[in-house]
């Protein structure tokens, strides 16, 4: 069970209750961990822990750096005590729930943490090099049981799709999902073309399902802060 308010996002799940704050740009998650029960979280996100919490790091799987450019770790936090995290930059985090009877597909990079009742595995989903010059969405998917938490830059919107529904996402703000998807290129006035256009790569979603998307790119603010930078 959750509670929702304009700045807070309050809940529990089997011996972990956790509490998301200073919303929506700089979201900080707390997680109070009962005697033995243990969460996962991204390496590098710990904000602060009480001193009876114990961590470890573990390498669950990894991934020829071809298809995704890295490994995925998880760093280990078994109560009792508080664990606090953050993303890497400023921006919101939202809590899902896995139920076991749906997978959710997530970018790579928007994993915080998870009850160790989620599994996880990564792949690549390209479009093809000579339609798409190479471009891709590397996503991770989710499934089985448990409470799964992501980030995303700025704030996370939330949009419900009924059954045949369909949005359209560029592929800087996806978040997560789990529902029908394909990934396009499209170009300005919506021709679909082979050409590269400053609309780049989307997502077409198909309900039913849910979709999280940010409101801030972080291709777009990467190139905000490199035009601004002074040249040698």
């Amino acid at each position: 069970m959750s509670q929702t308010d304009a700045a807070r996002i309050t809940g529990a799940y089997e011996g972990v209750q956790y509490k998301i704050d200073n919303r929506d740009s700089n979201s900080m998650l707390y997680m109070r961990l009962q005697p033995g029960f243990e969460v996962l979280g991204k390496p590098g996100s710990l904000v602060s822990m009480d001193p009876t919490v114990q961590i470890k790091g573990k390498m669950n799987f990894s991934f020829k750096k071809l298809l995704t450019g890295g490994e995925l770790s998880f760093s280990h936090f078994w109560g009792p005590g508080e664990v606090v995290m953050a993303p890497e930059t400023w921006g919101d985090i939202a809590q899902i729930l896995l139920d076991g009877r749906c997978s959710w597909h997530f970018g790579k990079h928007a994993f915080l943490a998870c009850t160790p009742g989620v599994q996880m595995n990564t792949k690549a989903q390209s479009f093809g090099k000579m339609i798409f010059s190479g471009h891709g969405l590397f996503v991770a998917e989710a499934t089985g049981v448990g409470m799964l938490f992501v980030t995303g830059h700025g704030a996370i919107i939330t949009r419900q799709l009924q059954a045949g529904e369909q949005w359209v996402v560029n592929n800087d703000h996806i978040v997560a999902w789990n529902c029908q998807y394909n990934m396009e290129k499209i170009q300005a006035g919506g021709i679909w073309s082979t050409i590269q256009t400053d609309d780049g790569a989307v997502c077409r979603f198909t309900g039913p399902g849910t979709v999280y998307i940010q409101s801030r790119s972080p291709e777009n603010f990467i190139g905000w802060i490199a035009n601004r930078l002074p040249n040698n």
